[in-house]
């Protein structure tokens, strides 16, 4: 009976485990080995903002996942990698051997070396601990301030909104979203988060997060200062790769994986935030730490651990948001620098749409709008459609630079609809959860 051990029970690994398990209903071992049991990061705004319980943050109790017939191994680190005795050591010093390793140990956030920043009050917000730490201290009118205002930072504005705090946000680049949004979108969106009560301050960098009886003192390099009571960090993340140093697994920023989500190593393969993988528009190697590539990632690496030799073609790198009702997406390679391209944007509206294309391929997009605007929420999935299948819109592209808030009908002729409805991912729909079960 085959071993397969799982470092991680993020999105990566429990979709690793699925996939598994409802191909072989059993008929293998899987040891999961993860600090915490297994949750869902994407839901942590919703426990923030209330919506949910803690309960409802993990993916799996503990008895699904022995009802699963999978070897627990919680509360655990891993601190090594054998891979000449195909063995990862714990930090308890236990070896557990595999057959096929999938490594899945997701990100941790990056504090920037700012004094103070470890200080009483300033958090960040990436994992469940941390989710924890930030509800507990906000109540209405906590003066709540976020460094960075990527995306991290924009998954819990509306969260943060909802519990009536007082929120600013700072960022050291010139615009917000820089690496979700050109400068013309960037507008929109501040524009739109200002008027609904957040206070915005970009292009100025902190010096130092001072303590001042009950209060915080962030202190800003042109000597402006700003009094808060929570300072959350969202300065960006790192995949969790350190263990692995000094193993033959290569390492590059994060870990090189192959077309199955092999790592160097033949049996050890890697998924999610930790996963260099092919980027499906540019053909580069890039880690995509979003929740969709993990998905695939997980299911892939799974289906070639049962040893069925499936190829994946790449992620599309994506981020979407809904931030008090503006839907914001963007796809791709958008901020292509002298690359033909398509803008159209309405600031009252408000509304924005960029389209760039290479040789009649849409390899990037941009789209802003009002959430009950049917046409945006259809547009945005067509948008990322278009590009996913690479479609060839050389005589659709006079039709979308006249109407670029009409997609659908290139997204039909291009045939789009034919090559996204029979693909699978592993080859075969996957089965709910719930329905899984496995051989006595």
């Amino acid at each position: 009976m085959a071993r397969h051990v799982i470092v991680g029970g993020g999105t990566a690994g429990w979709n690793a485990i699925t996939t598994i398990r409802e191909s072989d209903l059993g008929n293998s071992s899987i040891v999961l080995v993860s600090n915490e049991s297994p949750y869902s990061r994407m839901v942590l705004p919703y426990y923030l903002s209330k919506e949910i319980g803690e309960s409802h943050v993990f993916t799996a109790s503990k008895t699904r996942l022995e009802d699963l017939n999978i070897e627990l191994k919680l509360g655990k680190d891993v601190k090594g990698l054998d891979t000449k005795n195909s063995k990862i050591i714990l930090d308890d010093e236990e070896g557990i051997e595999y057959d096929n390793l999938l490594i899945a140990t997701g990100s941790s956030p990056v504090k920037p070396a700012i004094p103070g920043s470890d200080g009483q009050n300033v958090h960040s917000f990436w994992t469940l601990p941390q989710a924890r730490a930030v509800t507990s201290k906000i109540k209405k009118n906590t003066r709540v301030t976020m460094i960075g205002a990527g995306f991290i930072s924009f998954t819990i504005l509306n969260a943060l909104v909802s519990r009536g705090v007082d929120l600013t946000v700072v960022e050291v680049e010139k615009r917000i979203l820089p690496r979700m949004l050109d400068d013309e979108g960037a507008d929109i969106v501040n524009n739109w988060i200002v008027s609904k009560g957040v206070d915005v301050k970009t292009d100025c960098r902190v010096s130092s997060i001072d303590d001042f009886e009950n209060e915080k003192i962030i202190k800003f390099d042109d000597g402006t200062d700003l009094k808060t009571d929570l300072v959350i960090m969202a300065t960006g993340i790192k995949p969790n790769i350190d263990w692995l140093s000094g193993s033959d697994v290569v390492l590059d920023d994060g870990i090189p994986i192959d077309d199955f989500c092999r790592t160097n190593i033949a049996n050890v393969y890697a998924a999610g935030d930790v996963a260099k993988g092919l980027n499906i528009v540019t053909g580069e190697r890039e880690i995509h730490a979003i929740e969709p590539t993990a998905v695939q990632h997980g299911r892939i690496a799974a289906s070639n651990m049962l040893g069925k030799e499936i190829q994946y073609k790449g992620s599309l790198l994506m981020n979407i948001l809904d931030v008090f009702g503006l839907e914001i997406a963007s796809f791709g390679s958008w901020n292509e620098e002298g690359s033909d391209k398509i803008i159209k944007k309405n600031p009252v509206r408000p509304s924005y749409r960029k389209m760039v294309f290479d040789h009649g391929h849409m390899i990037g997009a941009i789209a802003i709008g009002l959430g009950d605007d049917i046409w945006h929420t259809n547009d945005i999935g067509m948008l990322k459609g278009l590009i996913y299948t690479k479609s060839e819109l050389v005589e659709w592209k006079e039709h979308i630079s006249r109407n670029p808030f009409d997609i659908k009908r290139a997204f039909l002729a291009s045939g789009s609809v034919g090559k996204l409805l029979p693909e699978t991912l592993v080859g075969s729909p996957s089965i709910p959860e719930k329905n899984i079960s496995v051989s006595s």
